[in-house]
C-alpha cells in the first residue's frame, strides 16, 4: 500500500479521549461520552473521511501527526506548543477515528509514531501514514 499524506485545516479539537464519564445506573458504572468529546469526534471523523484509502492499511505502519494550533499569546508560527492537551490523549481519539473511518483493520497496526504540537498560522492536523 502506498504512503498517504494529507493536511486536515481545522481548529483541532482539544477535547480528548480521557475525558469520558461514567455514571451509575443500578449499581454498576456506565461510561459515557459528554457532549464535547461527541463533538471533538464528529469533527474528526468528518474531516478524516475526507482521505481514507481505498484500502486497508493491513501491515505495520508509521503515523506522523503533527497538530497546528492557532497562535496565542506572544507564540510565533512553527513553534512547539509545550501545553495542553497531551500529545498521547490527543492520538487516542484521532486513531479511535481513524479505525471507525477504515484506515486500518486495529490501531494496533502503528507500530511508530512519531507527534508534534506546534503554534501555526494555518490550525490544522497534518497526517502522514506509511508501511513500514
Amino acid at each position: 500500500m502506498q504512503t498517504l499524506e494529507f493536511f486536515m485545516p481545522m481548529i483541532p479539537p482539544t477535547t480528548t479521549h480521557q475525558q469520558k464519564q461514567v455514571t451509575v445506573r443500578n449499581g454498576k458504572p456506565v461510561f459515557y461520552e459528554p457532549e464535547d468529546l461527541k463533538a471533538a469526534r464528529s469533527k474528526l471523523t468528518a474531516h478524516l473521511s475526507q482521505h481514507v484509502p481505498t484500502g486497508k492499511y493491513k501491515k505495520a505502519v508509521r503515523l506522523m501527526t503533527k497538530w497546528c494550533f492557532p497562535i496565542t499569546g506572544s507564540h510565533t508560527n512553527g513553534e512547539y506548543k509545550y501545553t495542553k492537551p497531551d500529545t498521547d490523549n490527543l492520538q487516542k481519539l484521532l486513531k479511535d477515528c481513524m479505525t471507525t473511518s477504515g484506515y486500518w483493520e486495529d490501531d494496533a497496526l502503528v507500530a511508530s509514531e512519531i507527534v508534534e504540537k506546534f503554534w501555526a498560522n494555518t490550525p490544522g492536523i497534518y497526517i502522514r501514514i506509511e508501511e513500514i
